[in-house]
């Protein structure tokens, strides 16, 4: 009899005689079930959020007008460093802010790009603020000086 699609089993009563073996096959099995698990695990779609959003206070939104300082387009989050004159309770003095967005391809999908904002750039922010007070929040939105809405919403815990 020919041999089999190009491989050289022989067919003796309609068995393949020279094929792989039962422990060969098990192997062989157990091998491809692991390949294509690994390979649905990998095809998974990002998890919701890798750390929790517990710090921020999501019942308080707080409405932050200043200077950009600096704004992070870094992995895993994106921050905008936001200088707010008189944020400070009781006093003028300028208080650096720490404000945490979404991952840099979610901040990209609302409509944000690495050069949305610049060093000096007068913005209002809404931020849902720390629970511990510390002058830090997570991102809900943005508006330039002018009042154009920047992005859409993209905050760190998908608020």
């Amino acid at each position: 009899m020919a041999p089999l699609m190009g491989a050289d089993y022989t067919e003796v009563r309609g068995r393949c005689v020279n094929g792989p073996t039962f422990g060969e096959r098990s192997i062989m099995h157990r091998a491809l079930g692991a390949i294509l698990a690994s390979s649905a695990l990998a095809m998974t779609g990002p998890v919701s959020a890798h750390h929790s959003g517990n710090m921020f206070d999501a019942r308080k939104v707080l409405t932050l007008t200043g200077t950009v300082r600096e704004f992070q387009w870094t992995n895993p989050h994106c921050w905008i460093q936001l200088l707010v004159p008189g944020s400070a309770p009781g006093t003028n003095a300028t208080t650096e802010w720490s404000i945490e967005m979404a991952s840099p391809m979610q901040v990209q999908m609302g409509g944000w790009k690495h050069g949305t904002l610049k060093p000096g750039d007068r913005i209002t922010v809404l931020v849902h603020p720390m629970l511990d007070g510390t002058p830090g929040g997570n991102f809900i939105s943005a508006a330039a000086a002018d009042g154009r809405t920047l992005g859409q919403a993209a905050s760190a815990g998908g608020r």
